[in-house]
């Protein structure tokens, strides 16, 4: 049961979460701020999706969980310098932040580019853990105690029980706190973020002075400056990060005093950069080639930070996917680099990197103009105390001014030995057997692996986890929200793990306590496999490359065969990449290795994958869907048997009811949480569902940790295309292919997609160099050459080539003159093969194979293909393609009323054939081409404009143009 306020009540104590049970795993966390909050709200959530009970201690002075240094402010003026679209503390969704802001219908900031005050954050934050305490009931409590932890101690040590992390299963600890209370726990995760502000620079002149404002937070002291009416009215403010942006803010507003001038001085003299008012895409670097020397990655981000600001005109996308790179390109350098890198490069990043928002940068402008601000390059030499209050500071060209009050806005302290921190010290002070952690060289951060505190003989000895500023040193990026929120999330998994680790199954099939030394090797989601270390290597490494919709995952697992010709899922993968996605193997010789193997080894969750094969190679669309929707059920992380589920690029799916295919995606969210892959699959389908922001929000945060995904990127075109945004889509998408999708496993689909936007834009001509470059025969063959190449010859005659042709029957004038036809068909259908086009076996392949025939000008075989459809026992092919074949020979005959007659009626029922919004709209281009060439002039305006209403493009406009200057008795 919640024991607390309203959220927005006023408190004088915490909120206090009561009902413990005996006997359960103890996590306490050492900090209840952001990072201490969000570990909090992960341990709680992954606890529900355990059943597990689960009792957390919060130890935090504050008076609230949630607030910390960064938003434990009062001041509304101090903001988010991240959009609200980027602060969900849920990952999974990350339009929550948005929709909670809306929920509490705060005028003007439910706007995911709203920059919203660090307070309303805290508020939220605040709201959402106790929500999810709510739900949980009585599995999980919490009790926030308000005090300081000061060290860790062992309380006692069964030397007879070691265990697999170098620590021993007896071992029991416990925090000491501020008081000198012991109290114990099962597991700990350090979350006091760098909680000492840096002051080296300022000397003793100014550290003894009452007018040094030591730290800009520490609650209170801005309004003693604000209220301060006596001495020099002018305020040094020494930094001019954002920090010093807040305290601007706050010291130049109202209740300041009038003649107050605010004087920032810095050895750089910079400004922060601003973020744009609406945010553009990050542009994520390949950076395979850039080496592990600094001079090289300085070198290959220079070139990533010129090259995207000349395709999209500004630097910041490319810092922004600088960003989702650099914990990688950190952990190449040496010591020595990394030392390099801090003394010479990382004011120059964190410029890029930590920006302010438009409306302060805005209020910044207006005090430098009126001259109530200015900023100087220099340093602070001494500072001597004046008669009637205030300071005369000497500055390093030699000035002197006389100020009120000095304001200490350069950060924090960056060395965690030189913090005075008591926990902190407790854990790297030496002790027998060495010290509970260990700092890296330059004393950014403790030595972690995963997370979990390495001691100083290197082994994750004491159940102790951190995250946040304090794993700096191994990743660098590590402050801001998105990335605590994603390691908040791995360590929740990890101290789960090791407090309450479930069963694991051995060789022989016995299953053991979840700390038995020797168990399977597992796949990526932690399903066990049975077969040998190298060849799960192989496996994993060739599943996590299909996960990513990259090439060369099928030659992996054909690799993990022959490590180990047993390995029935490793064959069963192969039958089913070759069967469902078109990958080159021998479809039946892999089944049969599959069941041949799972005769001799396997558990049922394998046995049951070679069955589903199977069945869905004999009978794809009735037994084998039954089969597959089965499996999933029982085993919803299998994700061999989500793929071929879940229509994709890359797969049919087992429906074409896109509400059967939304609630499967929807129903896996237990069993996958914030994974990337499920965040990137869940992208699609909201963008299915037309719910744009949230599919772009989704797809960003799946990109954010895994940007080579190529489902993240799938649903981002979508987006982009469905929502007008045409130049930056195709932009955004050719960087994409060109740099992080090099590997990716269908290219040909990317680039239709890139041509759609050049459609859209009506640059034929563009779209002609990228079907001869990247979409004709014999680049791109079979299925792909089918639904993407031909669909896009014919969507390109209908909108431009032919269209005037069309339009002259209403009278319109020309809106295409001097346009080119497209290329020939005949070589598309050469390169698709005979039996594709003529039997297609899905609604979806055959309506695409209706649009070639169509574009082919052939009615003969049109004819054919409605027959093959009309015989078929699939219902979809009957009664939808059928019709659409039927409209499809009107067309080639003429008879364009009647053609534009079936299209209507078609039109509403066209989903059930599958594939996206996007594909599907060839129908709804052969509808206009109908209504014009009937001269429905009137009919077409009307579907024009819907389409215009619907999203963007300059295309749709160009050809609307002409249209409304038909008189209206001709129109009509």
């Amino acid at each position: 049961m919640i024991k607390a306020a309203p959220i927005n009540a006023p408190l004088t104590s915490a909120p206090q979460i009561s009902g413990s049970a005996g006997g359960r795993p103890t996590v306490t966390l050492l900090g209840a701020g952001a990072a201490g909050t969000l570990t909090a709200l992960a341990l709680v959530r992954a606890a529900r999706r355990r059943s597990l009970g689960l009792d957390l201690v919060l130890l935090d002075p504050a008076d609230r969980w949630a607030r910390g240094v960064a938003f434990g402010t009062v001041e509304d003026d101090h903001l988010l310098n991240v959009p609200a679209a980027g602060m969900s503390a849920l990952p999974e969704d990350p339009a929550h932040f948005v929709g909670w802001l809306a929920a509490e219908d705060l005028d003007g900031v439910a706007d995911p580019q709203a920059f919203v005050s660090r307070r309303t954050w805290a508020r939220y934050l605040d709201a959402t853990l106790a929500a999810e305490l709510r739900a949980a009931e009585d599995l999980v409590t919490i009790r926030h105690l308000r005090t300081q932890a000061t060290g860790l101690v062992m309380t006692n040590q069964d030397p007879l029980s070691p265990n697999e992390g170098g620590s021993r299963a007896g071992e029991k600890w416990s925090v000491v706190t501020a008081t000198g209370e012991q109290m114990p726990a099962d597991a700990f995760v350090v979350a006091t973020g760098l909680p000492q502000v840096g002051h080296d620079w300022a000397g003793r002149s100014l550290l003894d002075s009452p007018f040094f404002i030591r730290d800009p937070w520490a609650p209170g002291v801005l309004d003693l400056v604000r209220r301060d009416h006596s001495g020099p009215s002018d305020v040094l403010i020494v930094g001019t990060g954002l920090t010093m942006v807040d305290v601007v803010l706050t010291l130049s507003g109202a209740g300041n005093r009038p003649d107050r001038r605010l004087l920032g001085i810095s050895r750089s003299g910079r400004l922060p950069r601003r973020h744009l008012p609406e945010a553009k895409l990050a542009a994520i670097p390949d950076i395979s080639d850039w080496g592990s020397e600094l001079d090289s990655i300085v070198a290959g981000a220079t070139r990533h930070l010129s090259e995207v600001r000349a395709e999209t005109g500004d630097w910041r996308p490319a810092a922004d996917g600088l960003r989702h790179r650099i914990a990688e390109l950190w952990g190449r350098l040496d010591d020595a680099d990394r030392r390099r890198f801090v003394t010479e490069h990382a004011g120059a990043w964190g410029a890029l990197r930590h920006r302010m928002p438009p409306s302060s940068g805005a209020v910044i402008d207006s005090l430098l103009a009126s001259h109530r601000l200015a900023l100087s390059t220099g340093e602070v030499i001494d500072a001597e105390p004046l008669p009637t209050g205030g300071l005369r500071v000497t500055f390093s060209d030699g000035t002197r001014h006389d100020v009120g009050w000095v304001i200490n806005c350069t950060g924090p302290r960056t060395d965690l030995r030189t913090l005075g921190n008591p926990l902190l010290d407790d854990l790297l002070r030496p002790r027998a057997g060495g010290a509970l952690a260990t700092v890296d060289p330059q004393g950014l951060g403790l030595r972690t692996d995963g997370g979990r505190l390495l001691d100083a003989a290197g082994r994750t000895g004491a159940p102790v986890w951190t995250l946040g500023a304090l794993r700096r040193g191994e990743l660098w990026e590590s402050t801001a929200v998105p990335e605590i929120r994603v390691q908040a999330s791995a360590i929740a998994t990890a101290i789960l793990d090791e407090v309450a680790p479930q069963p694991r199954r051995l060789e022989d099939g016995r299953w053991v306590s979840g700390r038995h030394p020797i168990a399977r090797p597992r796949d990526p989601l932690g399903l066990p496999l049975s077969t040998t270390a190298e060849a799960a290597a192989a496996f994993n490494a060739g599943l996590e490359r299909v996960m990513r919709l990259q090439s060369g995952g099928d030659e992996l697992i054909r690799t993990a065969t022959e490590l180990d010709p047993d390995f029935a899922v490793a064959h069963a993968a192969l039958a089913m990449l070759g069967h469902e996605a078109g990958v080159r193997t021998d479809v039946r010789a892999n089944l049969a290795a599959a069941r041949a193997a799972i005769g001799k080894r396997g558990d049922a969750r394998e046995a049951g994958l070679v069955e589903v094969v199977g069945r869905r190679v004999d009978d794809v669309r009735d037994t084998g869907a039954t089969a597959l929707m089965a499996h999933i059920a029982a085993h919803p992380r299998d994700v061999l048997a989500v793929s071929a589920a879940v229509p994709t690029i890359a797969f049919s799916g087992v429906t074409d009811v896109q509400r059967e295919a939304w609630d499967l995606v929807e129903g896996l969210a237990p069993a996958y949480g914030d994974h990337w892959w499920y965040i990137s699959l869940l992208a699609f389908t909201r963008q299915d569902q037309e719910r744009f922001d949230d599919a772009g929000l989704l797809a960003e945060s799946a990109l954010s940790c895994e940007p080579s995904s190529g489902h993240a990127v799938h649903a981002q075109t979508h987006v982009l295309y469905e929502t007008g945004q045409h130049v930056d889509g195709r932009t955004w998408l050719d960087h994409w292919v060109a740099e992080t999708g090099r590997a990716a496993s269908h290219r040909a689909h990317f680039s239709w997609h890139a041509a759609l936007h050049e459609l859209a834009l009506g640059d034929t001509e563009a779209v002609r160099r990228r079907y001869y470059s990247q979409l004709a025969p014999p680049a791109v063959t079979g299925v792909r050459a089918l639904i993407d190449s031909a669909s896009l010859l014919w969507r390109w005659q209908l909108t431009t080539s032919d269209w005037d042709t069309a339009a002259a029957t209403c009278g319109a004038t020309p809106a295409f003159v001097g346009e080119g036809p497209p290329p020939p068909m005949a070589p598309i259908l050469e390169a698709v093969g005979e039996d594709l086009v003529s039997r297609p076996q899905t609604p979806f392949v055959a309506l695409h194979s209706a649009v070639a025939l169509t574009a082919a000008e052939d009615p003969a075989a049109l004819r054919r293909l409605q027959e093959h459809c009309l015989a078929s026992s699939d219902p979809t092919l009957r009664t939808v393609v059928a019709p659409v074949c039927q409209a499809f020979g009107a067309v080639l005959d003429g008879q364009w009323r009647q053609a534009a007659r079936g299209l209507r009626d078609v039109l509403p029922v066209l989903v059930r054939v599958g594939g996206s919004a996007a594909q599907r709209e060839i129908v709804e281009e052969a509808l206009l081409f109908c209504l014009i060439n009937a001269g429905e002039a009137a009919a077409a305006l009307t579907l024009l404009d819907r389409r215009l209403d619907r999203r963007n493009s300059p295309l749709d406009r160009r050809r609307r143009a002409p249209l409304t200057s038909i008189p209206l008795a001709r129109a009509h």
